[in-house]
């Protein structure tokens, strides 16, 4: 049966990439609206071999759809997610608004899709950075509980936008050209730098970003046991998060088992030959649905640890991808 879905952030660029993964994974979609700011209205965008028209976000004017799929940040969610779950519409969120109100489910479908039933109009979609790594914990926590998780994220200026996509290229340009570089997405320069800062600092020392992985990763697995610390690094790289993940488990798992495991698990791919030079790439994960894995290795420094490399596109199982997958959950 067909749904008639909403896409709001349509001309975003997580939006604009939840238009394509409806046309790439051929859901069935009747009517599709897109919505986004006023400067933005009467914009033209394709979506089925067509043009269609951006419409503006306004209270007054909340479209009659099944499905919402949000991609418009935080304030915006909150004033108008429930404005179409009240017109009997489900939404996907794809911002933090609702990501730790206990009575929205967060999903990640191959990880706990039993809790998408659970909705009251609104489902919440993770970070990006958690999305790729419960992909990974959860078959090793099923098989020998996970007691502690140290994740290092490497993410790229995509996940802060268009805007910061470009701010990347200008800025590579003018050092390159010898020329100042001046930041104004982010606090300092990006090109040819890391910035170990994403989202705002918090009293505890952490970044938003930071405790999104803590908080979201215990939801996600349903188990506030887990013991999760994060430091989240911007990196001048256009598309696609890598994260290196150190595990602690109670049974011990030795690095062929957790790669037999890992193996097993949906849309996760196993990346892992060293010798060959062969571990995942942030290039080879752009445009792809999956997640990559690799350089699993037995902690040296502990009993039961395991070390691990973690790549995805962010702008897809980060975002646009996983919410189009919880949407097929519900038909």
């Amino acid at each position: 049966m067909k749904k008639n879905i909403a896409v709001v952030g349509a001309t975003g660029a997580v939006g604009a990439e939840m238009l394509k993964a409806l046309e790439r994974r051929k859901f069935p979609v009747g009517e599709v609206r897109a919505l986004a700011s006023e400067r933005s209205a009467e914009t033209k965008i394709g979506f089925g071999g067509a043009e269609i028209t951006v419409e503006e976000l306004r209270e007054d004017a909340i479209p009659d759809v099944d499905i919402a799929l949000f991609s418009a940040g935080a304030a915006v969610s909150r004033k108008f997610a429930p404005l179409f779950a009240g017109r009997g519409c489900v939404v996907i969120d794809n911002s933090s608004a609702f990501r730790m109100d206990p009575r929205v489910p967060l999903v990640v479908p191959e990880v706990n899709p039993h809790a998408a039933k659970k909705h009251n109009g609104i489902i919440a979609n993770p970070n990006c950075s958690t999305i790729q790594m419960v992909l990974v914990l959860k078959p090793i926590h099923d098989a020998a509980k996970i007691k502690r998780v140290v994740a290092s994220t490497y993410q790229s200026v995509s996940g802060a936008g268009w805007a910061a996509m470009e701010e990347l290229t200008a800025q590579t340009r003018d050092v390159l050209d010898g020329m100042p570089a001046r930041p104004r997405v982010f606090p300092h320069r990006i090109a040819f730098n890391c910035i170990p800062h994403i989202g705002a600092f918090l009293e505890n020392g952490y970044t938003e970003e930071e405790m999104k992985m803590v908080n979201e990763t215990r939801k996600i697995l349903e188990d506030d046991s887990i013991a999760v610390t994060a430091t989240t690094v911007r990196v001048p790289v256009m598309r696609g998060h890598g994260e290196a993940v150190n595990i602690q488990t109670e049974k011990k798992l030795t690095a062929a088992r957790a790669r037999e495991l890992l193996s097993g698990m949906p849309n996760l791919e196993v990346i892992d030959e060293p010798a060959k030079a062969l571990y995942p790439l942030a290039v080879d994960a752009e445009g792809d649905d999956a997640t990559f894995v690799g350089r699993i290795r037995e902690d040296v420094s502990v009993e039961c640890g395991l070390d691990l490399w973690i790549v995805s596109d962010n702008l897809l199982k980060g975002a646009a991808t996983n919410a189009v997958q919880i949407a097929e959950l519900l038909l």
